[in-house]
């Protein structure tokens, strides 16, 4: 369905308090702030996930595995609150996190990544005196992520489209990227880059994520039919704040996504297509592209010469287009004859940030200043534009890198990422930002769940019999029957089922979860 395809995201936050104060503790805080007493025994329903299961064909032996890699076994504490949209709110690896509910549209995912900003710094309110910080360093060697998921055929094989996905994710920082003071894991060289994320990824394929984090992550886990589906799962995205970097993140992977799946369709030797796009090093290359501003690095191939990570968008647009036509056709001026308004969006939104890019790249220091338009769309120019104008008042004549190690340039990238509207910077130019959606849509998606994947039964049913709940995931609700003690357990493999079309009229006509969940079986669930 080409950029239309089941997706979410998951954003780890950075929490700050008093002096002297315990960070876990801060965690279990906010997630706590995020319950409410009807809500708070709903416990999370680990059953379903298999963290060792790699997308090569292989199990990794559990006596092997990181500890922090068995998401499979419950926690000790109570940690996790299932927000009012169908999302999750919990503790992960000591970082509160918040696991956007699924939708089936980058746009759509976009207003529900927002909303999660929006319920987590209610939370940390709610908790008293902490901040949060929608970011992915501390410029001291940690970092967290900010993850994306794909649901995509399985049919796929999974060479290509981890060759193809390479090229993708180590280029779209040029685009993507949110900006960060600091070169290398501990910022050890005074500078700026495009990603955040970038310095932390050491290894091209893995199946951990938190240790020599890897370009392509091989967890096997589709939270779907596994027969028929896996899901792709990123973590070398940035925590952008604004909305076209996201929707370019969601909406690029997934078009591209639509091209494994497709080419063979559409007549393309998409391996021999890829030979010309694969990296001698690409981790170096991840590093490389991130910390290049001038965005002209040749970047070596293996099959020789080299591409800058410009060029190689281009190729993957181009990529997509030809696709695209030789499956959907053309109109009178060549253009692919799109299946939706989505992914004509998408696709213009990805030509829009190519243009940006070279007239950034074409553009000197002071002319990059006055790039307002490109501003608006590109984040980390945006913010780099923020912190260009206060380094010229603080440091004129200085060198920018060297002028980069006072304290006050670089809590520009703390305050940015602040939640805390009071003390964000982004929140007071956000109004200069191109948006993707209202503020009004926001809201209404933290408390409103998705209506056309099963988000939407899941939300509904935590909002109308909370009390009735015993367990909930991704593919799972359990409740139990009152009258006798039983336990009643609705299969909800399929993402693209139990929305509001399918169980409005069920929901009407049941007065409790355990009698919606016989009905639903009856209808055809399990």
């Amino acid at each position: 369905m080409s950029v239309r395809r089941i997706m979410g995201t998951e954003t780890e936050y950075a929490v700050s308090g008093a002096p002297g104060g315990n960070p876990v503790q801060w965690s279990f805080d906010v997630v706590a702030g995020a319950s409410t007493p009807r809500t708070r025994h709903i416990r999370w329903d680990y059953r379903q996930e298999d963290p060792v299961n790699d997308m090569r064909g292989m199990r990794l032996d559990r006596a092997s595995a990181r500890p922090d890699m068995l998401t499979d076994e419950p926690q000790p504490h109570v940690t996790n609150v299932i927000a009012p949209n169908g999302g999750r709110i919990y503790v992960d690896h000591a970082h509160p996190e918040y696991s956007a509910p699924e939708t089936d549209d980058p746009f759509t995912a976009v207003v529900y990544d927002t909303a999660g900003d929006v319920l987590m710094e209610q939370a940390a309110r709610q908790a008293g005196g902490l901040q949060l910080h929608r970011n992915n360093v501390d410029g001291k060697g940690a970092s967290w992520g900010t993850h994306e998921n794909y649901m995509l055929s399985r049919s796929v094989p999974f060479g290509q489209m981890a060759a193809l996905m390479t090229a993708h994710l180590v280029t779209r920082q040029i685009y993507t990227g949110s900006g960060r003071v600091g070169i290398g894991e501990r910022s050890e060289t005074a500078g700026y880059q495009l990603s955040q994320r970038a310095d932390y990824v050491h290894m091209k394929v893995a199946l951990q994520t938190t240790f020599d984090r890897p370009i392509i992550n091989t967890r096997d886990e589709p939270h779907a039919d596994a027969g028929r589906f896996r899901r792709l799962h990123v973590i070398v995205g940035d925590a952008n704040r604004m909305d076209v970097p996201r929707v370019l993140k969601l909406g690029t992977t997934s078009m591209l996504l639509w091209v494994c799946e497709h080419a063979e369709e559409a007549g393309i030797d998409l391996t021999g297509e890829l030979e010309a796009l694969t990296f001698v090093d690409p981790v170096e290359a991840m590093h490389r592209v991130s910390h290049d501003l001038t965005l002209a690095q040749p970047l070596p191939m293996a099959g020789g010469g080299a591409m800058t990570a410009w060029q190689v968008q281009v190729a993957l647009q181009t990529l997509a287009y030809e696709t695209a036509a030789a499956v959907y056709g053309t109109d009178t001026r060549g253009e692919p004859v799109w299946p939706d308004r989505s992914t004509r969006s998408v696709m213009a939104m990805w030509k829009q940030a190519l243009l940006d890019v070279a007239r950034i790249r074409h553009a000197d220091g002071s002319e990059r200043l006055q790039l307002e338009a490109e501003g608006s769309r590109i984040e980390w120019l945006c913010k780099w534009q923020i912190i260009e104008r206060l380094r010229l008042r603080l440091h004129p004549g200085e060198s920018f890198d060297e002028s980069l190690r006072d304290a006050r340039l670089a809590s520009v990238d703390l305050r940015w990422a602040s939640l805390d509207p009071q003390a964000s910077i982004f929140d007071r130019l956000r109004g200069r930002t191109e948006r993707t959606c209202t503020d009004d849509e926001v809201r209404t998606a933290c408390g409103e769940p998705p209506e056309d994947t099963r988000a939407w039964l899941r939300g509904t049913m935590v909002d109308r019999y909370p009390e009735q709940i015993r367990a909930v995931s991704w593919t799972h609700i359990t409740t139990t029957d009152d009258a006798n003690g039983r336990q009643w357990t609705l299969d909800m493999r399929d993402p693209r089922a139990y929305t509001r079309d399918d169980c409005t009229e069920a929901v009407a006509q049941t007065s409790n979860a355990w009698s919606l969940i016989q009905t639903l079986c009856q209808q055809g669930g399990a």
